[in-house]
């Protein structure tokens, strides 16, 4: 039940309905499910995976929780009669037993994800080398289904379990709550990834009938859907056009490829974003932003810290910090300094982190070595830009241009056709191919071809076009308009009509200009495959 489909906007409606309807006490339990409905319309069998997350990970913050509860109340019973280090012991003791069971968790989740999502991958990795030592045995492929949301739902499971290990927030008592944070569904096939301190009290709490939040809620979802259906789905027919032909569009074509996938890619995925944010507000509930105008950045560390927020702050505090400060990595770098002097050994934990995290996330958007590529290739930059700081700042004290508005641009532009640079890998799947097109950018001149309608053989008429730039400048102007005080908030001040205006003219370009029909896909969000 995708989001652009009928199922889902009918879906939708009835559960609206009905969450107002019945008592408030009763809400969260429809949400729940409602959840439970929704992912079981991917199949019943999905149901088995998303359970045994659900109950494994209630057992262990259970025990968790409970190893806990019994050392606070034996050393306050026995405050007096041990002694400090008997004390210090016996918390050790606890925070191993607590830890057996996190790594427990962890293990059979991240287990089934990994089993599910990259079994074959390593299988076809292991026949290519028996391929090498021309050993004539092929292991056949297990070919599993990934079940809906898979990755979502386990990564935010599992940064619960950890923030219950850490003592955070006290476990979850109850199951069929603990269930709805892990399944509700409007986050469920694309996130954002939340945490259960910032939802739990909104999906658990009494939701009354809110005149703004739901109107809030529509808007948001009528701009997801107007940046999937008008922009996104349209463009996505040129971009198919260009990596599928790789022999024919070549030199330029590559820059437009890389162009129209950056739009079409935002356009997929904030819309998709949009709609779920919008669909848990119309429930009085407030998922966290998932981007902030990424780009706009001025360099690539900025750029992810604007883009897929959710996932960047998971892999920050649950990957990043524990293995940059953990002691293994603190002993390697006093080890490090003691050989190659201190400016090198400090910076031997974060090299190591920010590789593990960035090969992470590589292997997290899909099991192909394209997508490991592209998230070491990102690494790269990252840690090179950081060498230059010095760089850097001897050039902006000899040329002061770094708060000039050019130069700021320059900037943006920089990160924006570096971004596309690398994201091109997500685009042709191969990297062989990939950097082939690469080399053709800056070997095959080619630009006449765009001034004799090269850009009308892609797929998209002089109509398509005509839709998409004032598409692709409404969601700048939006995005320039929302820097201090979000758009919607903005409307809010206008008066009745203009408002209302504004409302009837999306969702007549929505109805209009979206992509439907033959050569179009508006059935698949881009990142509902990872």
């Amino acid at each position: 039940m995708l989001f652009t489909s009928y199922e889902f906007i009918l879906f939708v409606i009835v559960v609206f309905l009905l969450y107002y309807i019945i008592p408030r006490k009763f809400q969260w339990i429809l949400l729940l499910l409602a959840s439970y409905v929704f992912y079981s319309y991917a199949g019943l069998g999905y149901l088995a995976y998303i359970l045994a997350t659900t109950i494994t990970t209630y057992l262990a913050s259970y025990k968790i929780g409970k190893i806990h509860t019994t050392q606070v109340e034996y050393l306050k019973k026995n405050k007096e009669a041990l002694t400090r280090e008997q004390r210090k012991t016996y918390k050790a003791q606890a925070k191993r037993r607590q830890r057996l069971w996190l790594v427990l968790c962890m293990v059979f989740n991240f287990g089934i994800l990994a089993v599910l999502k990259y079994s074959d991958f390593t299988i076809l990795n292991i026949n290519s080398v028996l391929d090498l030592l021309r050993i004539d045995k092929d292991i056949p492929v297990l070919g599993f289904v990934l079940p809906l949301g898979i990755s979502f739902y386990t990564f935010q499971t599992m940064g619960y379990i950890i923030d219950v290990y850490r003592d955070k927030y006290p476990y979850e008592r109850n199951i069929f709550k603990l269930a709805l944070f892990v399944s509700f569904f409007p986050q469920l096939i694309q996130g954002p990834i939340n945490r259960f301190d910032d939802l739990k009290d909104q999906l658990f709490s009494s939701h009354s009938f809110d005149t703004k939040g739901i109107s809030f809620g529509l808007q948001r979802i009528l701009w997801g859907f107007f940046k999937k259906l008008v922009i996104a789905d349209r463009l996505l027919v040129a971009v198919n056009t260009i990596i599928r032909n790789p022999d024919e569009y070549q030199g330029v074509y590559v820059l437009v490829g890389m162009f129209f996938y950056a739009i079409c890619l935002y356009g997929d995925f904030t819309g998709g974003i949009d709609i779920a944010i919008g669909v848990a507000e119309i429930f009085g509930i407030r998922l966290k932003e998932n981007f902030e105008r990424p780009y706009f950045s001025k360099s690539i560390t900025e750029y992810w810290r604007r883009w897929h927020i959710t996932l960047g702050t998971w892999f920050r505090e649950y990957m990043f910090f524990p293995i940059s400060v953990s002691k293994s990595m603190l002993n390697l770098s006093k080890k490090c300094r003691k050989v190659f002097g201190d400016a090198i050994g400090k910076r031997i934990p974060v090299y190591i982190a920010s590789i593990i995290v960035w090969f992470t996330t590589g292997v997290w958007h899909g099991a192909a070595w394209n997508f490991i590529v592209w998230g070491l290739l990102n690494c790269l930059v990252i840690l090179v830009s950081q060498e230059c700081v010095p760089l850097y700042e001897r050039f902006h004290k000899r040329f002061n241009v770094l708060n000039t508005f050019w130069y700021r641009l320059f900037q943006v532009a920089r990160t924006f056709w570096l971004m596309s640079f690398l994201r091109t890998l997500d685009c042709y799947r191969n990297v062989g191919t990939t950097f082939r097109m690469y080399g053709t950018v800056f070997t095959k001149w080619n630009w006449e071809e765009l001034f004799n309608g090269g850009l009308l053989g892609l797929g998209l008429s002089i109509y398509d076009y005509m839709v998409l730039i004032p598409a692709v400048f409404l969601i700048i102007y939006v995005s320039m308009a929302s820097r201090s005080i979000g758009y919607r908030e903005k409307l809010a001040t206008k008066p009745l009509t203009v408002r209302y205006l504004s409302y009837f003219i999306l969702i007549i370009s929505i109805l209009i200009f979206g992509a439907y029909g033959v050569g179009y896909d508006a059935s698949q969000f881009i990142y509902s495959q990872f």
